[in-house]
């Protein structure tokens, strides 16, 4: 059960906000088996990931790292990020966004498996 403030089903997962205030946002993230996130970069946000479940391959500027349950990564406004589901389970984040802006229309896409 879920006491969220905004759900939202994408191509590769879901996620779903559980806090936005003047100085953060807060959401869960979920992301399929073999599905990854676009590679991405913000103009307004910063982005700090918590992996609660699952495994995957993290891209941060060019450089990938494994990541899995209790790991964080963190990357500053405009730098290039996305994460990958490699495993069989579901992969599972908390990120924590910070900065002065946290609409979703602050993306700005490198790559997209999903043409948007």
């Amino acid at each position: 059960m879920s006491n969220s403030l905004e759900r939202s089903d994408r191509p590769w997962g879901r996620y779903e906000v559980l806090g936005e205030y003047a100085t953060h946002k807060v959401k869960t993230i979920w992301v399929n088996p073999g599905q990854r996130l676009s590679y991405q970069r913000h103009e307004k946000r910063a982005e700090h990931w918590f992996i609660v479940a699952g495994s995957g391959e993290v891209t941060i500027d060019g450089v990938v790292s494994k990541v899995g349950p209790s790991d964080e990564v963190s990357f500053g406004i405009g730098v290039a990020h996305r994460i990958h589901n490699t495993g069989s389970e579901v992969l599972i984040f908390v990120e924590v966004q910070t900065g002065t802006y946290f609409g979703e229309d602050d993306i700005i896409r490198i790559e997209d498996d999903f043409g948007r």
